[in-house]
């Protein structure tokens, strides 16, 4: 009697099913059709009327995180999660721009990295992602035209600052376009699913450093080795018998490694910054940062840094970040480089720029750009 009961109830339920499916279709069809009329406009975008026809640079980042943030108010309560709205917005944009040719885009490599997760997050799929050795060659790829943007660590929540980053803005004449915050979650991945047979633990020095804790009370005298990347460590371990590595699980899937164990960070929180580097400034986006290099005169007189940044508070201009960096001038003299809330045109933050100028012996804006969006 009861399986009778079962079929008469699946006679009712599909019919209803079926109605749905067929409205999801009709929804389908229509999405397809808005997403190649929205391609098609994104095309018109960047055709020149010039008589020469040729396409203009229009991947404006200042435009894109408008259209990101409208996305984002426009989903209140879901159902969708905003991550999940954000991503796919990203991807039809990311589709559109690449019509003609894709963006080039050079990271820190190998394959694997969280810099190329970092790029993805910012830019979609649809770019072509160049992997490269260092950050020295980042910054060089960007400056002599070979590849469009880069994508460099400048931070991590845990660790600090990537001076390397820092250090090469002394020398480059490149801008920052936008940052990426990128939530790490670290894994421990080898060859062997057994981690007794661990012997060393490669990783980048950063990434050593946010999972100490978690090696001191499970790995202990485990022989601890830093690499150029994770990716690289990753490469090691799959190449290596007794070599482990912390990386993403996007590593593990690239390499044939198995996970031993996730999420071994010492903060849940666990957070690295990403700057975008480019050759242009951008216009205001409504909600932006500016980044600034500059030193006093004298930095070891009394009081320098207080009068050297005094009209950040006189035009009621915030300071997030500061960071110190030797300027390579002389000995013991320092730069510092400085994020502020804000455009480098909106009125208060161009004035106090203004003033800064006046006061310092050395001073760049490097780059106004939008603040990262999630």
């Amino acid at each position: 009697m009861a399986k009778k009961k079962k079929k008469s109830a699946d006679r009712t339920v599909k019919p209803e099913l079926e109605g749905i499916r067929a409205k999801i279709d009709a929804v389908d069809r229509e999405l397809h059709g808005l997403i190649n009329r929205r391609a098609e406009l994104a095309r018109a975008v960047g055709v020149s009327k010039h008589e020469a026809g040729h396409l203009v640079d229009f991947y404006r980042p200042e435009r894109e995180a408008e259209v990101l943030r409208m996305a984002l108010a426009r989903n209140g309560k879901g159902p969708l999660r905003d991550e999940e709205v954000l991503r796919l917005f990203r991807e039809i944009m990311s589709a559109c721009l690449a019509q003609e040719k894709p963006l080039k885009v050079a990271y820190l490599g190998p394959e694997g990295t969280y810099a190329q997760s970092a790029v993805l997050k910012h830019f979609g799929h649809s770019v072509r992602a160049l992997a490269l050795a260092s950050i020295d060659e980042v910054f060089q790829e960007v400056q002599a035209g070979n590849a469009d943007f880069g994508v460099v660590p400048v931070e991590n929540s845990t660790e600090g600052t990537v001076n390397n980053t820092l250090d090469r803005f002394l020398s480059a004449a490149l801008h920052i376009c936008g940052e990426v915050e990128l939530r790490v979650q670290h894994n421990l991945m080898a060859r062997d699913k057994d981690m007794r047979s661990v012997q060393r633990v490669c990783a980048h020095p950063q990434a050593l450093g946010q999972c100490r804790g978690w090696l001191d009370e499970n790995l202990r005298g485990v022989e601890r080795v830093p690499v150029s990347s994770n990716a690289e460590g990753a490469r090691r371990a799959r190449d290596e018998k007794g070599t482990a590595a912390i990386a993403g699980s996007v590593a593990a899937e690239i390499y044939g490694l198995e996970i031993l164990a996730q999420g071994i960070e010492d903060q849940s929180d666990n957070t690295t910054r990403f700057l975008v580097l480019g050759r242009k400034t951008l216009r205001p986006s409504g909600v932006d940062k500016t980044t600034i290099l500059l030193s006093a005169a004298e930095t070891t007189e009394s009081g320098a840094l207080f009068r050297l940044l005094e009209p950040l508070a006189a035009n009621k201009v915030s300071m997030t970040r500061i960071e110190s960096r030797p300027s390579r001038r002389r000995k013991w003299d320092y730069v510092f480089f400085i994020d502020l809330e804000g455009h480098a045109e909106d009125p208060p933050v161009a004035k106090a720029l203004e003033q800064l100028k006046k006061r310092a012996s050395l001073f760049r804006v490097l780059g106004s750009y939008p603040r990262a969006i999630l």
